[in-house]
């Protein structure tokens, strides 16, 4: 099958009538790769209780924990300029795919066969690292050909992760279900994400001409250097910072569910383990619809509009989480807590990447400041939930998502998408 180039900054209109198969399989591959991603992370996260039974761990000692994993995700989005810009797309999102996959397995292995905290700390820090360089570049590459195709694709390829996070948590919960040990788990998803890695990525376009790329590989120690400084001037630009405080707060949103729902809804709300895994995996379907249902939404409607209701529905689903009298209301919170932190993420990084010229600092730098959630979300609402109940620490989400709200104009189109 014929592979397509990188865009070169147009708008896309004329893709499909040039290139259309190979555009269709460019697309294609980024939607297996984020489905991948979401597959990773969400075994992870479904098995949550049952690594912290096996280790016997306070809840502040899993906020720990889950620190590994948010550290790793940092030290890759920083890594991941460079692998984009030292490797290409495929070799990236292939090193980047094994890492993680590794880290599963030592997770896994560190939990329930050596029952090692620091060997799941650190394989877990192997899967942050991983699946944090991964985002980079599977968004750079989204948002390229969301370019090319000239259609509002981010938010489906974010449904893509979702879905992913769906599939993980439902075989999380049927692995709990059926007394699955952990390291076996694990290891079964890791073949699996490595094995469609490598049938997908040769379908990611090879050449990349954009002009900071090409003249870095023509060019030496000064082009570089050059590359350098522009990934530190897009932290003065306003509305990149801007921009992340949208992504910022609708990822703690989403960050705080990937982290504590499961926990929250067992101890906070006295659900089984397999129940706080089937709550995890609602949240995670609402995320999914939102994304699916959010393209058109924003081509019809524009960003800023849909950013502000989503943090409506987002803070309303969170109050009625928190504060549900029955398993019921419990469900309907978690459903509007996760149609509401659905597009945050996706939006972000199609307005970070709006301005092609530099596409992957921006992109890296926005999805820096979301992922400062993950960094310090898990130990900062550990201490909370140990100190006054998971349930109450969940409240710090509220502000977080007030001030999405309030910067959603960041994020205003500056181009026109054709439906």
């Amino acid at each position: 099958m014929t592979q397509p180039a990188h865009p070169n900054g147009t708008t896309g209109t004329t893709g499909p009538s040039r290139v259309a198969p190979g555009l269709l399989a460019w697309r294609n591959a980024v939607f297996v790769i984020f489905f991948l991603s979401g597959l990773s992370l969400a075994t992870w996260m479904s098995r949550i209780p049952a690594v912290r039974d096996g280790l016997r761990l306070s809840t502040a000692e899993v906020g720990l924990l889950i620190f590994g994993l948010s550290a790793g995700s940092v030290f890759g989005l920083v890594a991941a300029v460079w692998m984009l810009g030292r490797f290409g797309a495929r070799r990236s999102m292939l090193q980047s795919a094994s890492l993680s996959v590794v880290g599963l397995i030592l997770v896994g292995a560190g939990s329930s066969l050596l029952t090692s905290a620091p060997f799941v700390f650190f394989g877990l820090a192997l899967v942050g690292f991983g699946i944090g360089s991964l985002d980079v570049v599977m968004n750079v590459e989204g948002a390229a050909a969301e370019r090319e195709i000239g259609k509002t694709l981010m938010p489906l390829m974010h449904a893509c992760f979702s879905l992913g996070t769906v599939v993980g948590a439902l075989i999380g919960a049927g692995a709990s279900l059926v007394g699955l040990p952990v390291h076996w788990h694990l290891l079964g998803i890791a073949i699996l994400v490595l094995a469609a890695a490598v049938v997908a990525v040769p379908y990611i376009p090879l050449v990349d001409p954009r002009p900071e790329t090409a003249a870095d590989s023509a060019a030496g120690p000064q082009t570089r250097r050059e590359r350098l400084r522009r990934s530190l001037t897009v932290w003065a630009d306003l509305k990149i910072l801007l921009i992340g405080v949208i992504v910022l707060g609708m990822t703690f949103a989403e960050g705080s569910a990937n982290d504590w729902l499961a926990l929250a809804s067992v101890d906070g709300h006295g659900l089984s383990n397999t129940e706080g895994a089937i709550v995890f995996g609602v949240f995670v379907a609402a995320m999914t619809v939102g994304r699916v249902l959010g393209g058109p939404v924003i081509d019809r409607f524009g960003r800023v509009p849909v950013l502000r209701s989503c943090a409506v529905l987002g803070g309303l689903g969170l109050l009625l989480f928190i504060l549900a009298p029955s398993h019921a209301l419990i469900y309907c919170g978690t459903v509007l807590w996760g149609l509401g932190a659905s597009l945050g993420f996706p939006v972000g990084m199609s307005a970070a990447a709006d301005d092609t010229k530099n596409a992957a600092a921006r992109v890296s730098a926005v999805a820096m400041i979301g992922y400062f959630a993950f960094l310090v979300g898990p130990p900062v609402l550990g201490m909370l939930g140990q100190a006054w109940g998971i349930l109450s620490a969940l409240f710090l989400i509220l502000g977080l998502m007030v001030l999405a709200g309030l910067a959603a104009p960041a994020a205003r189109e500056t181009r026109h998408v054709s439906g």
